[in-house]
């Protein structure tokens, strides 16, 4: 038994008692939510983004006593923005909230029917998982992204977010009910663990019963204990090591361009470039001008013994460099003698999320996008357009690196599944 006090949220003499509650509740919310129609779902959609535009001074209230203990616990600067709200954070939200109720609503599409000989039509209709679980770190806008992705695709959800953000996310939880409450669905098809205590999150990702889909967001190490604690599937990345492969038929203007967009758009996103492959044929036209730009830039560059007899103030890459995801304006940078070679080492170095091939060879980008096991492969484009928005999804619950279900940028299609469906007329099978 565990004796737990949360100050102003309530005492948990039982932590499993009260996530298995938490669980019930979120199953049946789930039925609900599985008839709602999607007038239903906008509506809430919609009132949670007045109720949060209405409760700005209350949220950044509570916000503010989450800052303040961190600067208290010494937590770093980044750390301390992550969990800062601002009246543009705030709004930011909000208006998160109403993009996603201009989406379509992916439940109950009907795709691919056909007349059997039989005379029955058989067919597919995209349905919800049913509860979702997501477990994230000090981003408190992800509670109302969260919450707001899985009620438009028919999902009930649990969310817990880090200790950090306790205060705050149970303010924006309190503008996400009176949203629900507005729409006449219930308050428990989204909640949010009113606990800091651990053993909530070994509770979750353990509940076979109640909860269908876990969704970690975070740091890798959060994110590994799930993936290898968990008995409810994980849909997860770990790891962005992102490469930029510049083919010997690379038009050489597009290659400078996309490798240094790649690298230097943003530094801390799980799509950024941290390993540059160039032809050997083309090495010593790429490197010194992207060497110069990254300079300017203060780029490090770490270089294979190759690329440093080009660039001679590049530092040695080790092999952990090539394994490596930077968030930080770090670069390994190989030269190969084919795109066989790029292949195969992003095969061997890569974690399958994000590669890109620079190329006027169409067999060669042909190659790159069938073999590269990636979950997005892009030909003559930045890394940095793997991302949910840009691809057209309007927003994202994260990156899947897994091959079943849901593979790449996570939106409301990867929240829901397929069943089968027949309409019949009276047949019967002889």
């Amino acid at each position: 038994m565990t004796n737990l006090n949360v100050p102003g949220l309530g005492t948990f003499d039982d932590i499993a008692a009260y996530v298995d509650g938490v669980g019930n509740a979120a199953r049946i919310a789930a039925r609900a939510l599985a008839r709602a129609d999607t007038a239903a779902k906008n509506a809430a959609l919609t009132e949670m983004a007045e109720a949060i535009r209405r409760d700005e001074a209350r949220l950044l209230a509570a916000n503010a006593e989450d800052v303040n203990a961190a600067r208290a616990a010494r937590k770093d600067a980044a750390f301390v923005d992550r969990l800062t709200l601002t009246p543009t954070a705030i709004a930011a939200m909000a208006d998160g909230l109403r993009e996603i109720a201009a989406l379509p609503d992916p439940v109950g599409e009907i795709s691919d029917v056909k007349y059997r000989p039989s005379g029955i039509q058989v067919g597919m209709m995209r349905v919800p998982l049913g509860v979702i679980a997501i477990i994230y770190e000090s981003r408190p806008n992800v509670t109302a992204d969260a919450a707001a992705l899985c009620l438009k695709s028919g999902n009930a959800t649990i969310l817990r977010g880090g200790s950090e953000a306790l205060r705050s996310n149970q303010a924006i939880a309190a503008c996400v009910h009176k949203g629900l409450r507005s729409a006449g669905l219930p308050e428990s098809a989204v909640q949010v663990i009113a606990t800091s205590d651990r053993a909530a999150v070994g509770h979750l990702i353990a509940d076979e019963k109640h909860i269908d889909v876990i969704v970690p967001r975070g740091g890798k190490g959060l994110i590994e204990r799930i993936s290898r604690d968990a008995k409810v599937p994980v849909i997860k990345h770990l790891d962005g090591v992102c490469h930029v492969y510049i083919d010997a038929r690379a038009n050489l203007d597009q290659a400078m361009r996309i490798a240094d967009n790649a690298k230097t758009q943003r530094y801390g996103t799980c799509n950024t470039m941290e390993t540059l492959l160039v032809h050997a044929d083309i090495a010593t036209s790429v490197l010194p001008p992207l060497a110069d730009i990254y300079e300017r830039k203060g780029v490090e560059l770490r270089g294979c013994a190759r690329s440093r007899a080009i660039v001679s103030s590049m530092k040695t890459a080790t092999e952990d460099d090539w394994y490596a995801e930077y968030l930080a304006p770090i670069l390994a940078v190989r030269v190969v003698d084919s795109v066989d070679d790029a292949i195969d080492h992003i095969a061997r170095y890569g974690s399958q999320h994000t590669d890109a091939i620079v190329t006027d060879d169409h067999v060669n980008a042909m190659r790159f996008l069938r073999e590269v096991d990636s979950s997005s492969v892009l030909v003559n484009a930045s890394t940095r357009f793997a991302d949910g928005f840009e691809y057209g999804l309007g927003a994202e619950i994260g990156i899947s690196t897994n091959k079943l279900h849901a593979r790449g940028p996570v939106g409301l299609e990867g929240l829901t599944s397929r069943k089968w469906i027949v309409l019949g007329t009276g047949q019967i099978r002889t």
